[in-house]
């Protein structure tokens, strides 16, 4: 039996079979040539690179930048937090030992961020040399009324230097960003205009928008010589506050 023989293709001739025995490779020839042709149509006038879609060129909109920081922040003096800028702290407060002696004094700060506190800084304005001060104390109460930290007695840093002062807790802790209450207690005898301390100008606007339990300035309990372990601050009271003991000017390192 003889085998048919295979047509030979040589380089340079047509196939045999013509178009007819490779229909798909005239379909690619015509889609290459298809292509080549749109291509030449968007390229770019005086180039040969195709020009890109308006859409695909256009810039996208420019980000916003960080915000402009208007007003100073506690960081700038090596602070951790504050009642509000230390420069605008210009007004002074003062009361009569019968007014605020015994009293604890409340006001509000909120941290934005969990810091170790460990000072209160202390706007002291005035001295009376002639005070008779004893159990006197600064404190940190937390959004429940719980007692977190107190200083010792500050009576005698009450009767020297009337400059702003840290005045260190007994013991640091950690606060979680939220809303404490700055505790001032004072009990001895001054005189009303000697003993003073640096706050703003708000006088009675200091509470606008506010109820207890979360007045920014108030003072609560009668007849204390220490700060209690918990206090009802549904309980705060403005009376002190209206008659001028507002707005005292506290800080935190």
């Amino acid at each position: 039996m003889v085998r048919a023989r295979r047509p030979v293709r040589t380089l340079g001739r047509p196939n045999p079979g013509g178009d007819h025995a490779h229909p798909h490779l005239a379909g690619l020839c015509a889609a290459l040539t298809a292509l080549f042709v749109l291509t030449a149509c968007t390229a770019a006038p005086g180039g040969d690179r195709p020009a890109a879609s308006s859409a695909a060129t256009a810039a996208p909109p420019a980000s916003p930048g960080p915000r402009a920081v208007q007003e100073p922040l506690p960081q700038d003096q090596n602070l951790l937090a504050w009642t509000g800028d230390p420069n605008d702290a210009g007004h002074v407060t003062a009361q009569t030992a019968g007014g605020v002696g015994g009293r604890v004094t409340l006001v509000r700060l909120v941290l934005h961020e969990q810091i170790t506190w460990s000072n209160i800084w202390l706007g002291l304005a005035g001295i009376d040399p002639q005070a008779k001060l004893a159990d006197c104390y600064l404190g940190v109460y937390d959004a429940s009324g719980t007692l977190r930290a107190a200083t010792a007695d500050i009576s005698p840093q009450l009767m020297t230097d009337p400059i702003a002062k840290p005045l260190p807790l007994a013991k640091p802790f950690t606060a979680a960003p939220g809303t404490y209450f700055i505790a001032l207690l004072l009990n001895g005898a001054w005189a009303t205009n000697g003993l003073t301390l640096k706050a703003t100008g708000a006088g009675i606007s200091v509470n606008a928008g506010l109820t207890p339990p979360n007045l920014r300035y108030s003072t609560i309990l009668t007849g204390q010589t220490s700060l209690p372990a918990r206090v009802d601050l549904t309980q705060q009271s403005t009376s002190t506050i209206n008659t001028g003991w507002g707005s005292q000017w506290y800080a935190v390192s």
